[in-house]
């Protein structure tokens, strides 16, 4: 096949780079993973975030692995060398690695989650209603994660025996809810963290790796899957400029806010804590006010 010559020889600037993406996608998310992990607290992530990111990057993988190009280039790996394979399925193994690295957050969302005694206000004697996420929230969004991939996986399968001249449609399908889901991911966290006015959680170097990071794969892919890839590449694009902005925003909370200010010091004594430390009383005991990692998401006052 001459499609399969073409693969034959890759070359080396194309698979090195994409080797170089495979390794940043990595090492990108480490510092979330670490931070979750050394804080011991999800706090500040929004489970909805979590949702739409994770079952985005379902779909995202889905939509390459039942990509018609793709089983072009699984087909070609028997004719071809094992280099010239492995170079052949990188954008694959890209895709694959962002969805490894996100469901990893998802599993660290839950596993540290932040249980306050009650699901509404700890400090209130008498609480009626939720004020934020709880516990079962982040295991129920868990759940809908894993049976959208189970469902996905089952349908792709279903296509791919009985209908596979249907494969492309469904593909380009899962390519545009990766994409929906994408443009909207960020919002929630957004939201989040505009509400909270803090970063809690949220890893700053990841943003600050990923941001480029996912300019510089969106232009990788293309230039592997063409015009024709767009529902490959397209979501990128999105998601750069959202994570962007929430990027400048948690730089803004933790550096130069007036949480940040708090921390350094700057403001000295509260005068409303008859000078004891800062958010508390004469008791020494912590006001409704004040948010902590033992209280619920989304507190307000």
């Amino acid at each position: 096949m001459e499609y399969c010559q073409e693969l034959a020889s890759p070359g080396w600037f194309q698979p090195t780079l994409s080797v170089l993406i495979i390794i940043g996608i990595l090492v990108s998310y480490l510092p979330q993973h670490l931070r979750i992990i050394s804080l011991r607290s999800s706090f500040g992530i929004s489970p909805y975030f979590i949702l739409l990111g994770t079952t985005s990057g379902t779909s995202a993988f889905a939509n390459i692995l039942t990509f018609p190009k793709t089983a072009q280039d699984v087909s070609c790996c028997q004719e071809i060398s094992g280099l010239a394979c492995f170079s052949g399925m990188l954008g694959v193994f890209q895709v694959g690695m962002q969805w490894l690295c996100f469901f990893s957050i998802l599993l660290l969302f839950v596993i540290y989650f932040p249980r306050a005694t009650s699901p509404t206000d700890p400090s209130s004697p008498v609480s009626s209603a939720p004020i934020g996420p709880t516990y079962r929230t982040a295991l129920v969004i868990a759940a809908i994660c894993i049976l959208h991939a189970v469902i996905t996986v089952i349908i792709s399968a279903a296509f791919a025996i009985r209908r596979p001249e249907a494969l492309s449609a469904w593909a380009n399908f899962l390519g545009i809810l990766s994409a929906i889901l994408a443009s909207v991911q960020y919002f929630p966290q957004i939201y989040t963290t505009l509400l909270l006015r803090r970063v809690g959680s949220l890893s700053i170097p990841m943003m600050c790796i990923q941001t480029p990071g996912s300019l510089i794969w969106a232009a990788s892919l293309a230039a592997r899957e063409g015009i024709q890839g767009w529902s490959v590449w397209g979501v990128l694009l999105v998601t750069a400029s959202l994570q962007g902005t929430l990027l400048v925003m948690a730089i803004y909370f933790e550096y130069f806010g007036p949480s940040s200010k708090q921390k350094d010091g700057q403001d000295g004594p509260d005068e409303t804590s008859n000078g004891n430390a800062p958010g508390l009383d004469v008791s020494g005991e912590e006001p409704r006010h004040v948010l902590s990692e033992e209280t619920p998401l989304l507190h307000t006052t």
